[in-house]
């Protein structure tokens, strides 16, 4: 059966429903597929770092092409029995104690449980040309690129914290303050005595050679400042409007970054059966974070499920008059005496 096949077929309920395949998603998928789960990831195959030429500090896979990193992801999720298929979520819906994922194109699956893996959207600073060389030599992260770009020409559009960071980096590091940033005395004495540069003047654009590489920052006086790598701080929205019918919290990133899921310590977004992580629920966490997010939040469904089940088969043999509490007591005595439940006569006992 294909995967898109397993979608359509609305007869099974899935233990759980990954809702986007990145890091956080096929983490959580593996855990929960190696305790014998059943699980579903349905992803879209457009990764947010797929631009980047590698993912860094991924211990034991430093420097692996995001791509390739997901691709052994999947294998390594269908080598315990779960699915992945393609596809984009468009909505889900209570269905008593389960949930209908349904995709945009309408095919329809039934699960108990929901781990939201959808990562975040990058609203990025409103400059011509800048969009279309966002992971290349237009970055935000020094964890993530600063090794790379490590003593070239960088460019900071409007934020003074990341030109402390990059300043680690690099020698020749200029702060553009592009629309109307404001500094502090303190943080001038800081730029100063780090041997920043700071430019005034909104930036309009950037300058490209003909070999493809960023040259340059244009302003909207017409000077052009070399530099060859760009940092913006772009604002970080969750990926999260098809959750709209279940009620879900979005909260505001402690240090006004953007918006994100709101979830507590296990990845629990305080709707019944609903679980996130990765960059949905923590819009800073790099591919390490989100893949032990993911981790996190699979042992917590998986132990959500633990009690479900126990607690139904409880129900179902007390319903069938087959098993009751005072009834296994009772058993216990008659049959083993002193030895109910393993226990023995103690030490000095009668």
């Amino acid at each position: 059966m294909s995967e898109f096949e397993l979608i359509r077929d609305g007869e099974q309920t899935w233990d759980v429903v990954v809702v986007g395949g990145g890091t956080a998603g096929l983490s959580g998928a593996l855990n929960l597929a190696r305790v014998r789960r059943s699980v579903l990831v349905i992803d879209k195959g457009e990764p947010r770092n797929a631009p980047a030429a590698g993912a860094h500090g991924v211990l034991g896979r430093e420097g692996i092409s995001p791509l390739e990193l997901l691709r052994l992801g999947r294998e390594e999720v269908a080598s315990y029995g779960g699915r992945v298929a393609s596809g984009q979520v468009a909505r889900i819906s209570r269905d008593g104690a389960g949930f209908w994922v349904v995709t945009e194109d309408g095919q329809r699956v039934r699960t108990r449980r929901v781990l939201v893996t959808t990562g975040l959207v990058d609203v990025l600073p409103d400059v011509p040309g800048l969009a279309e060389r966002w992971g290349r030599d237009v970055l935000h992260c020094v964890y993530c690129h600063g090794w790379e770009v490590r003593d070239k020409v960088i460019g900071v559009l409007g934020n003074f914290h990341q030109a402390l960071l990059f300043r680690q980096m690099s020698k020749d590091v200029t702060l553009f303050l592009h629309a109307g940033t404001e500094l502090t005395d303190e943080q001038w004495e800081q730029l100063a005595a780090l041997g920043i540069g700071v430019v005034d003047g909104e930036a309009t654009g950037l300058e490209v050679n003909g070999q493809d590489q960023l040259t340059g920052v244009r302003l909207e006086s017409g000077t052009v400042v070399p530099v060859q790598e760009l940092v913006v701080a772009p604002r970080f929205l969750a990926r999260a409007g098809f959750l709209g019918e279940l009620g879900v919290t979005m909260q505001e990133h402690p240090m006004g970054l953007g918006e994100q899921l709101r979830v507590d310590a296990s990845g629990f977004t305080g709707v019944r059966g609903v679980w996130a992580a990765g960059n949905v629920s923590d819009v800073l966490a790099g591919v390490p974070v989100a893949a032990a997010a993911g981790t996190t939040a699979a042992a917590a469904i998986h132990m959500d499920l633990l009690k479900a089940d126990a607690e139904a088969s409880a129900r179902a043999a007390k319903d069938g008059g087959v098993f009751s509490g005072a009834m296994e007591a009772e058993v216990s005595r008659r049959v083993l005496g002193s030895r109910a439940h393993g226990l023995g006569p103690l030490p000095g006992g009668n």
